[in-house]
């Protein structure tokens, strides 16, 4: 488990409802999410709200490999009152949870708070109303952040706010000097494990009328060894572009084996390319391999 930045604990106090006290850094994100004692004091409610919740550009789902970090954009407005949002202390960002927002099954989360800009003020004889646009990043370590168990899985969004007020965010002296304030239940994409396809058709050149032996392989990622291994089972279409032409034509649909191998044979009638397409599950998306071109003679 990576380590969070201070201002990230931020959603320990969103996800658990305002029922937690800042988190020391350096604690990982699991510790971050871990209620305080029921004696401990409570940060007050922050003036603050959410609206236009946006992660991922609304996509309703991102694919994860084994090694390589995704960063999911997201961006909301805010408004605050009587906050001052100019202070190094004060924090905004957004995370993902998936199960319930007090006890999440998982989290994920951004390697910094947002970045914010103030879109308007208003200033009264008794308030301070400003408005802000957010923007940032959750990222995603697929090494430490993610299990097989998540993959499909319905996630949420958390926004949320902490102002510190001059409070050390190591151990604060006074919690109940902290505000926190949060949005819980936004729309979030689901998290798929990446899959990969390939093709080969064999042999080359083949003679007009001959048969053809065109193997694969479906593979994904398995978050809980961190390697791809195959997708057993699953029905996969193989299919010819002739020479010439644009689109794709399926052939027959052939089952992946115990390893996601997968072997069809088809005779050959003109060049062209040969590939298998897979049409993606709730957890997998879908994938088609590059075409191998035969020379038909």
């Amino acid at each position: 488990m990576r380590i969070r930045t201070t201002a990230a604990v931020a959603v320990a106090c969103g996800a658990a409802a305002l029922t937690c006290a800042a988190v020391p850094a350096g604690s990982s994100g699991q510790s971050a999410l871990t209620a305080v004692t029921a004696k401990a004091k409570q940060p007050y409610a922050l003036a603050v709200t959410f609206s236009k919740v946006k992660v991922a550009g609304g996509k309703s789902a991102v694919s994860v490999g084994t090694d390589a970090i995704v960063h999911l954009s997201y961006s909301f407005a805010l408004t605050a009152t009587d906050v001052d949002v100019s202070a190094p202390d004060f924090y905004v960002g957004l995370d993902l949870y998936r199960g319930s927002a007090a006890k999440p099954a998982n989290d994920l989360y951004g390697d910094q708070p947002a970045t914010c800009d103030v879109t308007s003020s208003e200033s009264s004889s008794d308030k301070v109303v400003t408005g802000m646009k957010c923007t940032g990043k959750v990222d995603i370590y697929p090494r430490s952040d993610l299990h097989n168990a998540d993959a499909g899985a319905k996630w949420h969004g958390v926004a949320w706010a902490i102002a510190y007020n001059g409070q050390n965010q190591q151990e604060p002296a006074d919690v109940s000097k902290i505000g926190t304030a949060e949005l819980t239940g936004q729309s979030s994409p689901t998290v798929r494990r990446l899959s990969k396809l390939t093709a080969d058709a064999t042999p080359e050149p083949v003679g007009k009328g001959r048969t053809l032996t065109v193997t694969g392989a479906l593979t994904r990622a398995n978050w809980d060894t961190h390697k791809y291994a195959g997708y057993t089972g699953q029905k996969v279409r193989l299919q010819f572009r002739k020479k010439g032409t644009s689109a794709y034509t399926t052939l027959k649909t052939v089952t992946t084996d115990s390893h996601g191998k997968l072997k069809a044979t088809y005779k050959a009638s003109a060049d062209g390319y040969w590939r298998y397409s897979f049409a993606g599950t709730a957890t997998t998306p879908a994938v088609s391999a590059a075409g191998d071109f035969v020379d038909v003679r």
